[in-house]
This record gives structure tokens, sequence and C-alpha cells, in this order.
């Protein structure tokens, strides 16, 4: 990690937060995920009760660190910001993996990695959407998935602002607060498709997001960027967003975001020049086809590490 400036900060401009405090107490994973389907793998429903668990202990430290003081250092460049929460968070999970899962890889955002030998890998961004959290801006998550011989099997997406869980498990659909939920309906062409997207963290290549941008909102009913993609790709699950597009995402911003998203009847695919799309069936060709011609598969060249 490259850190080009470090400070200890209680004055930065957060609002007051009022979630109530996770729960980590051995909620029954069918209140959260739905009932499992007949016969499943006993494998899926612990990795599904450990994911639960991970993400609440990670939400906790958020919800304990919303009114703490921020130590803050960069990493990319000036705008890529982490802080001790989220060292913090991604400790807590990674303390409730290795009681639970001692035997499986990990690989988390802020540093957390190892080998497994199960065929399980945990992948995990502690605290999706930093800088909203940093500036008190209601919209990040913890983001915990489980892969089983390198496809994404759990995931869980937790949104303490909303008291909000975000799950699935492959094969068992999506939920959101243990209520099943679907993609949109009724809204199937482009200028009626509400499209979030997001930019990254060096000057040259929002640069060229921006250009990519304009071509972009004159074909669609409009654009959001929140600054969580975890969030954004649940969201088109959860029919608030028809489609979400953005270039360069690393594994921990899209493994859960992205089964929850596919389990809720979405299409989600990485395309060429490292392009994450998400949309509802109908919207997904025509979205491919805009996003080629606006030129975001061709992404200029750059230093931003690849890991997928």
């Amino acid at each position: 990690m490259t850190v080009s400036e470090r400070r200890s900060t209680s004055t930065l401009p957060r609002y007051c937060y009022n979630w109530a405090m996770p729960s980590t107490d051995g909620t029954p994973i069918e209140e959260v995920f739905g009932a499992p389907p007949d016969r499943t793998d006993p494998l899926l429903v612990d990795l599904a009760g450990t994911a639960l668990e991970a993400a609440r202990s990670a939400a906790a430290v958020l919800s304990r660190g919303a009114t703490g003081e921020l130590d803050i250092e960069t990493k990319s460049s000036a705008t890529d910001m982490v802080s001790n929460v989220d060292l913090a968070a991604e400790a807590a999970v990674a303390e409730v993996l290795a009681r639970r899962r001692p035997d499986d890889a990990v690989l988390g955002e802020e540093g957390t990695t190892s080998t497994g030998t199960t065929g399980v890998r945990w992948v995990v961004d502690p605290l999706d959407g930093t800088t909203n959290f940093l500036f008190g801006l209601p919209q990040f998550a913890v983001s915990v998935a489980a892969e089983v011989n390198g496809e994404t099997a759990v995931g869980v997406v937790l949104d303490p602002s909303r008291n909000e869980t975000w799950a699935a498990v492959a094969g068992w659909g999506a939920t959101r607060n243990g209520h099943r939920c679907s993609v949109a309906t009724g809204r199937s062409t482009l200028p009626t498709a509400l499209v979030a997207t997001g930019f990254g963290y060096q000057s040259q290549r929002r640069a060229w997001q921006s250009q990519v941008l304009t071509r972009i909102l004159p074909a669609v009913r409009d654009v959001r960027r929140f600054g969580a993609a975890s969030l954004d790709l649940c969201w088109v699950g959860g029919g608030r967003f028809d489609a979400y597009y953005e270039w360069g995402l690393n594994p921990w911003d899209l493994a859960a975001g992205e089964l929850i998203c596919r389990e809720a009847g979405g299409r989600a695919e990485a395309l060429e020049g490292r392009v994450i799309v998400a949309a509802t069936a109908e919207l997904f060709g025509p979205l491919c086809e805009l996003l080629a011609a606006a030129g975001a598969l061709e992404p200029p060249p750059g230093t931003e590490p690849k890991l997928w």
C-alpha cells in the first residue's frame, strides 16, 4: 500500500447514524436467506451462517466507528482512502472466519490473505463505500462472499444505514431482510432505464469515464452514482436500479453483490476491458451495445492491479 496522506480527525462532516447495533447471535439462516431447498448441501448452510455472522461482526465495528476518532490513509491515489475502521472491520471478519472456517482461503481488500486447503475462498470488503462513510453519507456496506472451487456460492451485503441485509446462496434465490427480491419489471428499454455507475480513483481514468458518460446519459432515463458497488449490484437485484455498469472493480467489490443480482433474476457479467455490467435480462444486451458504442470497453492504459 502506498501511503500519501495520514491524519487523525474527528471533525469530518459525518452525520448522526441511527441504525441499531447489528446482532451477532445465532439467527437461523432461514430468517435471512429463506428456507433452503430440499437436500441442500450442508456446506452451503454452514457457509451461509458464517457469512452472516462475519458481516454482522463487521457492521458492529462500523456502528461503533461512525462516531469515533478516525485515522485515515490513502492508497492508490489521494482520493482512494482507507481508515482504521476499515481495518478493524476486516479484522472482525477475519476473527469469525478463523474460528468457524480456519482452513479456508481468504482475500480481503485491506490485506487479509491466506491460502486454504478446503476449496473455499472468502472474498471480503469490510467497508464498501469508505468515502461515503468518512463523509457521513449513508451509502456503504459490508460485503462477504464465499467461493467454492472458484464459483461464488454465498453472498451477504449488509447495509447498516438502512438495516438491510441482502443475501443469496447459489440456487436458492436472493433476499432482502429475509424476503424474496427480484429485478425490476416493466422498464425494459434504455429510455426508461435508471442506470447506476461508478468511477475509478486515477484522474486520467475519470476523464475517460466522464467522456463515456456523455454518451450514456442521453440514451437512458437517468444515471446515479452512489459510490458503493456492492449496493449498486444489490439494488439492481432488488429493482431499485434497472442496470449498473462500472470499470475496474476488484473481486471484493463485486463477488457478493453479483451473486445476489443473478439470484434475483438479473444478468451480471464482466465484459472486455474489465467492465462489469448488471441488468435485467431485457436490458443487458442493449446496454452492452450502448457501452461499446460509447467507448466503455476501451480504457486508456493504467497501472491498476488486475486481480481477476
